[in-house]
């Protein structure tokens, strides 16, 4: 995997290193000793799918608080999505900033966020399915979510949402 990173420090994109042949390629998507060995000290706990019905899906911002913070690892394996993480460490020079990739079926790209990050993503195609990889057990009472548009981040996204959970819609403005 080729790891190269973004501007918020430990958020990076991974692109897939293809072994191909006249069958097609093998790739590997995860591997925690090469992940380490590049910076990227990430263990999978827990496996999870969404799909998506229809382009202007959104999903987040969904983050775990302490002390159960959730590093995930989101590729787009069906369709395409625009792929957000928000600095949520309050200590860090990019505090509040936002990175966002498209990563799509055919791009095979992976974006890592790690913990104390917000993620979510928007959908640019139908029937379009994400696959996370993720460092720890969900916790209900740890989990924490903004606004898509909440003015402290002042994220672009490339569309306007047409559907999203109400959980996701009410969210009030994020404060730290």
């Amino acid at each position: 995997m080729k790891v190269t990173p973004t501007a918020l420090a430990g958020v990076v994109i991974m692109d897939l290193e293809l072994a191909q042949d006249e069958r097609g390629f093998f790739a590997r998507t995860y591997c925690p000793d090469e992940l380490a060995g590049k910076g990227v000290p990430f263990a999978v706990y827990q496996s999870s799918i969404s799909f998506n019905h229809r382009r202007g899906t959104l999903r987040g911002l969904h983050w775990q608080a302490d002390p159960a913070p959730e590093a995930k690892l989101v590729r787009c394996t069906q369709g395409a999505i625009f792929d957000v993480a928000v600095d949520l460490r309050a200590d860090s020079p990019t505090f509040r900033q936002w990175v966002g990739i498209e990563l799509t079926a055919s791009n095979r790209r992976q974006l890592f966020v790690p913990p104390h990050c917000a993620h979510g993503f928007i959908t640019l195609a139908d029937a379009t399915e994400v696959s996370y990889q993720i460092s720890t057990a969900y916790r209900p009472e740890l989990a924490r979510g903004a606004r898509w548009d909440d003015p402290a981040f002042g994220i672009t996204w490339p569309l306007t949402p047409t559907v999203m959970s109400d959980r996701d819609r009410s969210y009030a403005d994020f404060t730290a």
